[in-house]
């Protein structure tokens, strides 16, 4: 094994300790998962109800306008429902919408996660990192379960879709997936 992933994995590890409390006394680390439960929840909620939505009304291509349309705008009032020092926001390494992109810490536990993924692990359900002596960083990990998921992130055969997906994201990467890949995270950033 590298050195690489031997420090990945590491990190990892120690971050995994964090997502079970130690004591009683750790209120703090059990108020930090429950937020971003409820966090992450109310995004998966608000964005996979339209994403129906609209993929029934229209398919891959009325899903693509409201990706390209609404979602981040969607993520941005869901934000402002979250208490104050509470963000959320999803992140792919293979990012469509360069807002996506993660920064320098996650994509670490993005890397993590698929080096866990490839070696057949079962991923854990939440990993929380302690960034900072105030701030945490509460990650879920998403991974492709859903076919219809496929349509739009798999091999795409459809030419008018796929075209369509290049307009409106000319430096895409999201495509290729197949059932069971790890697709991203949702990151809810906590500012104690």
């Amino acid at each position: 094994m590298n050195i690489f992933k031997s420090i990945t994995i590491a990190g990892l590890a120690a971050s995994l300790l964090l997502a079970a409390p130690h004591s009683k006394k750790d209120e703090n680390f059990k108020q930090v998962v429950q937020t971003g439960k409820k966090s992450s929840k109310l995004l998966l909620q608000t964005l996979g109800k339209n994403m129906k939505r609209n993929m029934k009304a229209g398919g891959p291509m009325k899903a693509l306008d409201f990706c390209s349309q609404e979602a981040y705008t969607l993520t941005q009032k869901v934000n402002k429902k979250l208490p104050k020092g509470v963000n959320v926001k999803r992140i792919s390494m293979k990012y469509r919408n360069p807002a996506n992109k993660p920064e320098a810490d996650e994509a670490v536990v993005l890397e993590a996660l698929k080096q866990l993924k490839s070696a057949n692990v079962i991923l854990p359900k939440q990993i929380v990192q302690k960034v900072d002596g105030n701030t945490y960083k509460y990650y879920k990990p998403l991974v492709i379960h859903k076919k219809v998921c496929l349509k739009c992130h798999g091999d795409i055969t459809d030419v008018e879709l796929r075209r369509a997906i290049e307009a409106r994201y000319p430096t895409d990467k999201a495509t290729h997936y197949k059932m069971g890949d790890l697709r991203g995270a949702i990151v809810v950033t906590i500012k104690k």
